[in-house]
């Protein structure tokens, strides 16, 4: 029921003031549909995507994170997801040649890695609060002093996509598998492993099409090559599907999409 205002009715100089109630409109919010659970596997500008869309009101990421280095825990993306309980995992952030994270890391509010103030290879932070809110922010904006605040947390780039616009200056000769982060800005995620291709091609491919069914405000770019893996597991409609070349190689970290509890 809309907020009541009071207003005075004319009436002759000797009849009481008469106050009656009349309705006023309250502001209607649009209201965004959830994110179906689902695979999407598509096409865009010559490029192939597989990946899992969600709805942040009901699913959430996790950082899977080896603190001995690459393949100590988990071999592949699949056991990685699979040990967590989840419904798909892809590979996250970058890693030196001695396996530590180039760039921070925060699991379960655990700290590891080491701030990139330099690299584009860390100018992009994907985060979860404390309150549970998840988002994807330039390094800069984000800060430094904001990381043992957050619960999850993975510093990498560059970003691909923001304000719905591919960004500037990418990389358009190196053609390579790329794992990526699409938000609609909201409650709407799509994570994926795109086939080969350059940073460039991809951001503009992404800037202008819609693989989940929506407008993408921000792409960020996660660890990519040889690295680039993606696992489904079959509670997810359209899977299962693990997408992990024979050369690639284990990586320091993954992303585990859980369902909410």
């Amino acid at each position: 029921m809309g907020m009541l205002a009071l207003t005075c009715a004319s009436s002759s100089a000797q009849a009481p003031r008469v106050l009656k109630a009349q309705p006023v409109e309250e502001p209607t919010r649009p209201v965004v549909a959830q994110q179906p659970l689902k695979r999407i596997s598509v096409t865009l500008a010559g490029i192939a995507l597989d990946g899992v869309a969600f709805d942040a009101r009901s699913h959430r990421l996790v950082v899977a994170d080896q603190p001995q280095g690459p393949g100590s825990k988990w071999p592949d993306s699949a056991a990685a997801g699979r040990q967590h309980g989840g419904l798909a995992a892809i590979n996250a952030g970058f890693f030196t040649p001695a396996g530590e994270p180039l760039g921070a890391v925060v699991n379960q509010g655990k700290v590891a890695g080491v701030w990139n103030g330099e690299s584009s290879l860390g100018s992009a932070i994907w985060f979860e609060d404390g309150k549970g809110r998840s988002g994807i922010a330039r390094r800069n904006a984000f800060g430094r002093a904001a990381v043992p605040s957050m619960r999850e947390l993975v510093q990498a780039g560059p970003l691909l996509v923001e304000n719905r616009r591919a960004v500037g200056g990418l990389d358009g000769q190196k053609t390579s598998a790329r794992s990526v982060l699409l938000w609609d800005g909201g409650q709407r995620w799509l994570l994926a492993r795109a086939a080969p291709c350059t940073l460039a091609d991809l951001a503009h491919a992404l800037a202008v099409a819609e693989p989940a069914g929506w407008p993408v405000k921000t792409a960020i770019n996660l660890d990519g090559g040889r690295s680039a893996e993606l696992w489904i597991s079959d509670q997810v409609p359209g899977g299962p599907a693990f997408i992990r070349p024979l050369w690639n190689t284990p990586v320091r970290n993954f992303l585990v999409l859980l369902p909410r509890r």
